[in-house]
């Protein structure tokens, strides 16, 4: 395989300016379609008792709506202009998917977390809905219009600035770069920055597969069951189930050694030799069904309680996989089953994934992906951030997305060309932000009167879970 020479590429980026000018990233695209729409098409093939839960958790807020509709921003960007580098992107960049976790090595680390919409796709898609979520979020948290505008320059500034430094980087440095939590505390501009990191470290050291089992199960003779909490958390055929009589097969834990064993088998084939050897120390206990997120409420997530000979968990995390937003509208080179997908983009963006990341085919054709439930994972708490603390969450963000494209695509040198040394790339984003922030806040008012007028369903948590009280 041929390489190019550093100057060659460099002036490959800086000639993609005549066909993608760095001040046409403002322009938000093609707007001309019917969100309500857009938002059924997304539902379609999801549980139909928990579609009105999703839209009850996208009603919250213009954020949590924001959240929830990664498809309409895709829609969008189709029209957008975009230098030519594309790769397997995250496809939902926004502030809320990223966050710390554990390494295999039990290292702390800051990286992008949600991969279900991973895809071949032009990389300026995902820095515009990060850029886009820190406007969003800043507007619903009241932070006055100057002070968004310095968080979001800072994240795309921060995105730039590490693009040029992973220029630089030879490919194996590179590869192994990784956002610890310790490089954070250094990089940390102020004082509460720091306090704030290592609160975050206190927490994830205690989120733990121990600490979730006492919150989550109980022991009855010797086995340990998940407790019902309906409508996030219920038995596929069991009493509270909201699946219907065709999912209660995926609650047997006989299933398990029979039929759904091949799934299983299916998911093992695509670990390492040393994580099978892993798992089969391990024996399964019980099985439930659990409602995560925003984006991916009533799709299939399936939560496996195994325990092993000192009566330790592991809890495994089975997620339904669907066609990326971002396939939908940006042609590229995808694997074809959906669980593939989806492993190969994070572990490829991911500076280190998690050590049973994994996929199968599952009842009915669908298809699935493994992880753990917790391992060490924590989320920014972005509505109860300053606009100083805001600011810094915006950097590492940038910093994380840098790090994940420039390993992704091998293409740090002709994207850092690319953005150059200016301020008019981060100019375009800023404008961009704002108008995508409006954009989506129309988009929102339109949600909000189709759900108010009965042209959609939408239920809280509390409201669906109090159907289950007695």
């Amino acid at each position: 395989m041929e390489t190019q020479t550093l100057s060659v590429r460099q002036a490959a980026g800086r000639d993609a300016r005549q066909h993608a000018k760095r001040s046409s990233h403002a322009a938000i695209g093609n707007t001309d379609r019917d969100p309500v729409h857009l938002l059924k098409e997304n539902s379609e093939g999801r549980v139909a008792a928990l579609v009105p839960l999703r839209y009850g958790r996208m009603s919250v807020s213009p954020f949590t709506f924001y959240r929830g509709s990664a498809i309409l921003q895709a829609h969008d960007l189709m029209g957008t202009a975009n230098m030519g580098v594309t790769f397997p992107i995250c496809g939902d960049a926004h502030l809320m998917n990223f966050g710390g976790f554990a390494t295999p090595e039990r290292q702390l680390v800051f990286d992008l977390n949600d991969f279900d919409e991973v895809a071949q796709g032009p990389w300026e898609w995902d820095v515009k809905r990060l850029a886009a979520s820190f406007a969003v979020a800043g507007e619903h948290m009241g932070i006055h219009r100057g002070a968004i505008e310095d968080v979001v320059s800072t994240a795309i500034y921060e995105y730039r600035s590490r693009m040029h430094r992973y220029a630089e980087c030879s490919t194996l440095e590179l590869w192994h770069d990784i956002v610890t939590f310790e490089r954070m505390m250094q990089a940390a501009a102020t004082s509460e920055g720091r306090q704030l990191i290592s609160r975050a470290m206190e927490k994830a050291a205690g989120r733990t597969h121990e600490s979730v089992l006492g919150k989550m199960a109980v022991l009855r003779d010797g086995r340990w069951t998940i407790q019902d909490s309906p409508p996030a958390l219920f038995h596929p055929g069991g009493p509270n189930s909201l699946l219907g009589e065709e999912a209660k097969k995926w609650a047997d834990t006989e299933e398990w050694k029979g039929k759904l064993s091949i799934a299983f088998d299916a998911y093992l084939k695509t670990l390492s030799s040393e994580r099978r050897k892993l798992i089969e120390q391990f024996e399964l206990h019980d099985i439930a069904f659990k409602v995560v997120g925003v984006g991916s409420v009533g799709t299939s997530c399936l939560v496996m309680l195994m325990m092993d000979s000192h009566g330790k968990p592991l809890f495994l995390q089975v997620k339904e996989a669907r066609q990326s937003v971002i396939a939908r509208f940006f042609k590229g080179d995808d694997p074809a089953h959906q669980g593939e997908r989806v492993v190969a983009g994070q572990r490829l963006l991911q500076a280190a994934s998690d050590s049973f990341l994994g996929w199968t085919t599952g009842p009915a054709g669908r298809e699935f992906y493994f992880r753990q439930l917790r391992d060490m994972k924590v989320s920014a708490e972005v509505e109860r951030m300053s606009g100083t603390i805001l600011q810094g969450y915006a950097r590492i963000c940038g910093w994380a997305l840098a790090r994940a494209h420039a390993k992704a695509s091998g293409k740090a040198v002709e994207i850092a060309a690319y953005l150059g040394s200016g301020h008019r790339f981060a100019e375009a984003l800023v404008q961009y932000a704002f108008a995508y922030s409006k954009q989506n806040q129309q988009d929102y008012d339109t949600f909000m009167k189709a759900c108010r007028t009965g042209k959609l369903e939408a239920r809280s948590d509390e409201d669906m879970a109090a159907d289950f009280r007695v």
